[in-house]
């Protein structure tokens, strides 16, 4: 279960004054996800998701990405959006975190995954590419390979033999990753939702409704952001590559932005830089959890596999 931060249910009321959305009704856990403390709020008026926020956030940046879910849902992209209090603010303070109140999406994740879902998805991604490039204000991507190189120095010095022979093969498959990686300017770039994982879109039926979770958006190269979901939804069982599922991803992303030639030939790469970075992330909480804690560790080997997999092809899918 994804929560940090227990809330007791007095204090929340007292927060939730703060707010026109009707009297606390009932709160829960959301278990999924691993970053941040979620809860679905039930009031009077209606649901809400209330967020507090953890580990590898900076407070700061918060009014970027409260920002560009403002930005994207301008321009028909379905997102939760933020609930000012009262007082006009979005941003307050709960149990001594950063916390946010989001409207509720209407849909679930999808359990069993086809290529007409990931065709979806694909066009998805893309419209949110091709709305994000009005959104002017730039975030670096803090887990871009600098990123990769930091959360893996802090890696190194935990964990039993199968742990150490994964950060062997890592260190190996980093250096080789970083030295391939396009430069700056070799790829289109813009804002990316860098985390578009199967329990962050929404399904109402077979119809993709909307895309949740954009606390990892960055600035980054677009192709990057769909290297992301090749390794988040092409793979069965998380190990047996589906390449219907990968040729229905791009088909769909270009029926709305067409991949350049140069994207195309860096798919690769790309995509086994999203499997390290999915991997690192995993092996730190794997790492340095500590026992007891209310959140199930997620495997890192799911994602080795899947770095194996793009170090072998010279082509995607």
């Amino acid at each position: 279960m994804a929560v940090y931060t227990e809330l007791d249910e007095e204090v929340l009321r007292d927060f939730l004054s703060l707010y026109a959305i009707g009297d606390l009704h009932s709160f829960v856990g959301i278990a999924e996800g691993v970053e941040n403390s979620n809860f679905l709020l039930k009031t009077t008026q209606g649901r809400f998701i209330l967020t507090l926020f953890e580990k590898r956030m900076n407070p700061q940046e918060l009014p970027w990405f409260l920002g560009l879910m403002g930005h994207l849902a301008q321009h028909d992209i379905a997102c939760p959006q933020p609930v000012m209090a009262r007082d006009g603010r979005v941003l307050r303070q709960l149990a001594g975190k950063p916390a946010v109140i989001v409207s509720f999406l209407e849909g679930h994740a999808r359990e069993e995954i086809t290529p007409a879902a990931c065709a979806q998805v694909g066009q998805a991604l893309a419209r949110l590419h091709k709305a994000g490039q009005s959104y002017e204000a730039e975030r670096p991507n803090a887990l871009g390979p600098q990123g990769w190189q930091s959360v893996f120095a802090s890696c190194t010095d935990g964990g039993d033999e199968a742990v150490a022979a994964l950060i062997t093969e890592t260190k190996e498959a980093l250096a080789a990753a970083i030295k391939a990686w396009p430069e700056a300017n070799d790829l289109p770039r813009g804002q990316i939702h860098a985390d578009l994982f199967v329990d962050n879109v929404f399904f109402e039926g077979e119809t993709l409704s909307g895309i949740i979770d954009f606390y990892f958006a960055c600035t980054d190269f677009l192709a990057y952001d769909l290297a992301i979901c090749v390794n988040a939804w092409c793979f069965k069982a998380e190990q047996d590559y589906q390449p219907d599922r990968a040729a229905a991803l791009l088909q769909g992303y270009e029926q709305i932005r067409s991949l350049s030639d140069a994207e195309r030939a860096a798919l690769p790469v790309l995509c086994q830089g999203a499997a390290l970075r999915f991997l690192l992330t995993r092996l730190y909480d794997w790492v340095h959890t500590p026992a007891g804690a209310l959140v199930t560790r997620k495997d890192p080997w799911a994602y080795q596999r899947r770095l194996n997999h793009f170090q072998k092809v010279p082509h995607v899918p």
